[in-house]
């Protein structure tokens, strides 16, 4: 079995799904539950589509459009970056995982193709069918339906409805909790 690389983020963990498969509802239960539990937990979320983070009208947008790199808004609460990209490739996992701070384990919903273990999650959604027979990369599937014969041995079967089978899935492979230092 492979093992999830580990950064400064903790190990890596994609989650991939068909649309529709239920992959962000799975991912606010795991984090939810990891937070529960004093685990950190990071998340990189990939989109293909524009990301509007600001209302166009406020300081931080029009500085943005100005033509600032980066704008950082910060509060008491929370801050966030935003990076505009001005024709620049887009960055590849290995840059976004190494601006996240130090953590327990970082999920990942998207970056399909790159080489990390993931969790697919698979519910015959559509007719596309899974993703598992086609990514080695792929060690475990959590589905709606019994595991079929032809499954590669190395990938775990995990029920989509026992949410805590999933979540002792997820532990086995993080690291020891951080420290309260972080």
């Amino acid at each position: 079995m492979q093992t999830a690389p580990i950064t400064n983020a903790g190990p890596v963990i994609g989650i991939v799904g068909r649309s529709g498969s239920g992959k962000t509802t799975l991912l606010e239960y795991l984090v939810g539950r990891l937070s529960e539990l004093g685990r950190k937990v990071n998340v990189i979320k990939h989109s293909h589509h524009d990301l509007e983070l600001e209302p166009p009208g406020k300081d931080s947008a029009r500085l943005r459009r100005a033509g600032a790199a980066e704008v950082m808004v910060a509060s008491p609460y929370r801050f966030a970056i935003v990076r505009e990209l001005r024709g620049a490739p887009e960055p590849g996992l290995d840059e976004q995982l190494a601006r996240l701070a130090p953590a327990d384990l970082t999920l990942v919903e998207g970056f399909k193709a790159f080489p990390i273990d993931k969790l697919e999650i698979h519910r015959a959604v559509g007719d596309k069918g899974p993703l598992y027979p086609d990514d080695p990369h792929i060690v475990a599937v959590a589905s709606t339906l019994p595991r079929p014969a032809d499954a590669a041995p190395h990938v775990e079967w995990l029920d989509l409805g026992d949410r805590e089978a999933v979540l002792a899935w997820l532990l086995k492979k993080m690291a020891p909790p951080a420290s309260s230092s972080l």
